[in-house]
């Protein structure tokens, strides 16, 4: 009976380790956004919208409590958001939910 040899070398492990996570990496990425239409929308009463003090609309913020929000930032100009839509897309924030284009939370990053 033959026996199989592992190559059990740092290298080849820390290799296939290094491709094994940037795929992972990589279908995280893709996969919300391929499948946005079918995620449930984020409501203003979720923990982790209120936490970040989220709005389905920008014009709903109250200046007064959200000092650095402007009348221009809305999520559709955010770096962490993705859509196809005009309406609604991904948020790297809120994972697994479906965020309006016109709304606004604190961890806003206008696009460069």
């Amino acid at each position: 009976m033959e026996q199989s040899i592992i190559d059990l070398k740092r290298r080849n492990i820390l290799k296939k380790s290094l491709f094994g996570l940037s795929a992972v990496v990589a279908a995280s990425i893709i996969a919300p956004s391929v499948y946005a239409d079918d995620l449930p929308e984020l409501t203003e009463d979720d923990p982790m919208a209120i936490g970040l003090g989220y709005k389905k609309d920008t014009a709903t913020v109250d200046g007064a409590v959200q000092t650095k929000h402007t009348a221009e930032q809305s999520c559709s100009s955010c770096v962490l958001y993705t859509s196809k839509s005009d309406t609604a897309g991904t948020c790297t924030i809120f994972a697994g939910k479906q965020v309006s284009a016109t709304g606004w939370c604190t961890a806003y990053a206008k696009k460069a």
